[in-house]
C-alpha cells in the first residue's frame, strides 16, 4: 500500500508530459507556462518535503498518507474543469502540497517496520518503484489520451489517489516518533522561499536573459536565502535538517548523486515527450510505448544492484550506472527531426538501466548511515533529493531548451503576432504553420527544437558525469563490500546540537 501511495504521487510529476501537447494547444500556453505547469508541482513538493515530514513523524505517518492522498484527489478532481493555465499551475501546486505529505511517510513506514536484515530488499523495492512509477505513469497517461483528452491524466491520479486510501486506512498501521519537537516554520519558510526564488529565476531565464540582471540577481538571491537556511538550521535546537548530517560521505554521496540522478531524469522525460509527438509526430500511446524501455532496463538492474554491491562494493555498480546514464543521454542527443526510433532504443536501454543500478545504493547509503532513531530524516532527505533534483532538471533543461528553439528560429520576416506566437512553444508554431499553409515554419521549427533539446539533453549528461566523480572521490576510501559503509552516525553525532 505504501508503494501504491509512492506510485500515485510520482507518477504525477512525469505522466502529465505526455498531454504537453494537448494542453499547449487547447489552452495557448507558452513554453514558459508549460514548464511551470510541470515544475510547479515538483517545486512546492520539494519545497515543503521536510516540514511535510517533521509533521508526519510528529502526528502520525499514517495520518500524513490519509490527508496527503486525499488532497491529491480533491485537487486533481478540481483540475479536470480547468481550462486556463494560471489555474492549471495553482492546482498542480496544491497537488505538490498534498505530495509532500504523502512520500515521506511511505519510505519512513518501511525503513522503520522492516528488520535491518531485510531493509536493503524492501528499499530496493521502494526504489525500483519510485523509479518505474514515472514511466508507468507516462504509458498510462499516453493510453488514457487515446480516448479523451488531458483532462484524464488528473482522473487517472483521482482514481489511483482513491484506491491508496483505501488500502492505507485497512492495511497500513500508524506510527510516529516518541516525543513532540518544536517545528521549525522559519527553516520551512526559508526553504520555500530560496527554492521558489531560485526555480523562478531558471524558469523565466529565457524571457528575461540569462545575463540578465533579473535572472542573475533572482538566481543569486535564491542562493544567499538558501545559505541563510544552513546558518539557520545550525543554530536551531530541533532542525528540520541537520547540516552536520553531510559530514558523512556515504549520506552526503547518496544525496548528491540522488539529486544529480533525477536531475537528469525528470528534465529528460519533461523535453523528450514533447520531442516525441511534436517533432516525430507520435500518438500521446505511441510517446509513451516509446520510452517503456527504460522502465523495463531499470526495474530488473535496481533489483540486481543490492547484489552486485554485496560482491563487490557500493561504490563500484554505483558509478557505473552513472555513467550509464550520461551515455544514454549523449546517445539521446543526437535526435533530430529526421532520427529513427532506433537511435531512441540505444539511448533509453543505457539510461534505464543506469538509473537502476545508481538509485539502490544511493538511497541505501542515505538510509543506513543513519541509526533507527533518524530513518525519519533518511527518507525525508533522500525525497528531498528526488524532488529537488526533479523540479531543478525541469527548470534547468526545459530552459536550456527553450533556449535554444527562441535562438534557432528565425521569424525575422513574419508579422509579429505570427512570430510571437511562432516563438512561444512549438505546439504554436506548427499550429500557426498548418493554418497559413507555411510548412517551412514547422519544419524549422521542429529544426530549432531539435537544436534545443541536444542542448538540454547534453546539460543533464553533464549531471550525471558530475555525480560520478563526486561518488567515486567521496567513496574513494571506503572497501565495504555492502550497498552502504557499515559505518552508522551515532545518535549523539546526528542529534541536533543545541549549542554551536
Amino acid at each position: 500500500m505504501t508503494c501504491l501511495a509512492l506510485a500515485t504521487v510520482v507518477s504525477a510529476m512525469a505522466s502529465l508530459n505526455v498531454a504537453l501537447p494537448d494542453i499547449a494547444r487547447e489552452t495557448h500556453a507558452s513554453q514558459t507556462q508549460l514548464s511551470w505547469i510541470i515544475d510547479a508541482y515538483s517545486l512546492v513538493f520539494a519545497s515543503l518535503l521536510l516540514l511535510a515530514a517533521t509533521l508526519g513523524d510528529r502526528f502520525g505517518r499514517r495520518k500524513a498518507l490519509l490527508g496527503g492522498l486525499g488532497l491529491f484527489a480533491a485537487g486533481s478532481v478540481a483540475a479536470t474543469f480547468s481550462s486556463d493555465p494560471g489555474v492549471l499551475i495553482a492546482l498542480r501546486a496544491v497537488l505538490g502540497v498534498a505530495a509532500a505529505f504523502v512520500m515521506p511517510a511511505t519510505l519512513s513506514t518501511i525503513t522503520s517496520t522492516f528488520p535491518r536484515a531485510q531493509r536493503a530488499r524492501a528499499v530496493s523495492i521502494w526504489a525500483a518503484v519510485a523509479g518505474a512509477s514515472a514511466v508507468l505513469g507516462l504509458l498510462a497517461s499516453g493510453a488514457v489520451l487515446e480516448v479523451w483528452s488531458w483532462r484524464s491524466v488528473f482522473w487517472l491520479n483521482v482514481i489511483l489517489a482513491v484506491v491508496a486510501v483505501i488500502g492505507t486506512y485497512l492495511f497500513v498501521p500508524e506510527s510516529a516518533e516518541s516525543g513532540k519537537h518544536r517545528v521549525d516554520g522559519v527553516g520551512a519558510a526559508l526553504t520555500v522561499v530560496g527554492l521558489g526564488v531560485l526555480v523562478y529565476s531558471v524558469i523565466q531565464a529565457p524571457e528575461h536573459g540569462w545575463g540578465s540582471i533579473r535572472t542573475l540577481g533572482g538566481i543569486g538571491a535564491g542562493l544567499v536565502v538558501l545559505a541563510g537556511f544552513v546558518g539557520w538550521e545550525l543554530r536551531h535546537p530541533q532542525p528540520l535538517l541537520n547540516p552536520r548530517l553531510f559530514r558523512n560521505r556515504p549520506f552526503a554521496a547518496g544525496t548528491l548523486s540522488i539529486t544529480l540522478q533525477f536531475f537528469a531524469f525528470f528534465g529528460f522525460i519533461f523535453v523528450i515527450m514533447q520531442y516525441l509527438q511534436l517533432v516525430r509526430g507520435d500518438s500521446a500511446l505511441v510517446a509513451a510505448l516509446s520510452v517503456l524501455p527504460m522502465s523495463a532496463a531499470m526495474i530488473p538492474s535496481a533489483r540486481l544492484a543490492p547484489r552486485l554491491a554485496a560482491r563487490h562494493g557500493a561504490r563500484r555498480p554505483w558509478v557505473i550506472g552513472l555513467i550509464g546514464v550520461a551515455t544514454g543521454l549523449v546517445v539521446l542527443a543526437e535526435l533530430d527531426a529526421g532520427s529513427s526510433y532506433w537511435l531512441v532504443l540505444v539511448g533509453l536501454l543505457p539510461l534505464g538501466a543506469g538509473m537502476g543500478l545508481a538509485m539502490t545504493p544511493a538511497t541505501a547509503a542515505i538510509t543506513d548511515a543513519l541509526p533507527t532513531s533518524l530513518q525519519n530524516v533518511g527518507s525525508a532527505v533522500n525525497d528531498l533529493s528526488r524532488e529537488l533534483g526533479g523540479a531543478l532538471g525541469i527548470a534547468v533543461l526545459g530552459s536550456a531548451l527553450n533556449a535554444g528553439y527562441r535562438n534557432g528560429l528565425d521569424v525575422g520576416t513574419l508579422p509579429a503576432p505570427v512570430a510571437d506566437a511562432a516563438r512561444s512553444s512549438l505546439a504554436a508554431a506548427n499550429v500557426v504553420g498548418t493554418r497559413t499553409g507555411n510548412m517551412s515554419l514547422v519544419e524549422q521549427a521542429r529544426d530549432a527544437f531539435s537544436s534545443g533539446l541536444h542542448l538540454a539533453l547534453l546539460t543533464g549528461a553533464g549531471a550525471a558525469v558530475l555525480a560520478a566523480v563526486a561518488i567515486t572521490f567521496l567513496l574513494r576510501r571506503s572497501n565495504s563490500a555492502s550497498t552502504a559503509p557499515s559505518r552508522e552516525i551515532p545518535d549523539d553525532e546526528a542529534r541536533p546540537a543545541r549549542t554551536i
